[in-house]
């Protein structure tokens, strides 16, 4: 499915891919970039960027740092969640601090996810 975007907004998005958060780096190069299934960094959506966007799963990925925990932050996640999901897509919240915790476990439960999805649309 193609999403219409916001050229507007495709600078930002190329210069978000090129200036990764270090949690960022970490869920691309060291487990992302190799999936088996094909994911995109900084993928545009609407007037969004999602972090990392896996088409054939139907699933976006979102790392949140400490800016998603504000008053403002929480009602503009809550925004994009929806859009989002309108599309049909599900969307995954990760905190930072998980990365840094438990990297493995969050391997698997994305791979797990991208599984499910899969298998739920055939």
């Amino acid at each position: 499915m193609e999403y219409k975007h916001n050229k507007k907004i495709v600078p930002t998005a190329k210069m978000l891919r090129k200036n990764m958060t270090k949690e960022e780096k970490r869920l691309w190069y060291d487990f992302l970039r190799t999936y088996p299934n094909r994911f995109t960094r900084q993928k545009i959506i609407g007037n969004y960027i999602v972090d990392f966007y896996c088409a054939s799963a139907k699933l976006v990925i979102e790392l949140d740092g400490s800016g998603h925990y504000t008053k403002e932050g929480i009602e503009y996640d809550k925004q994009r969640t929806t859009f989002l999901e309108e599309y049909g897509l599900q969307v995954l919240r990760i905190p930072n601090t998980e990365i840094h915790k438990n990297f493995r476990n969050i391997c698997e439960y994305i791979d797990g996810v991208v599984k499910q999805s899969l298998s739920q649309q055939s």
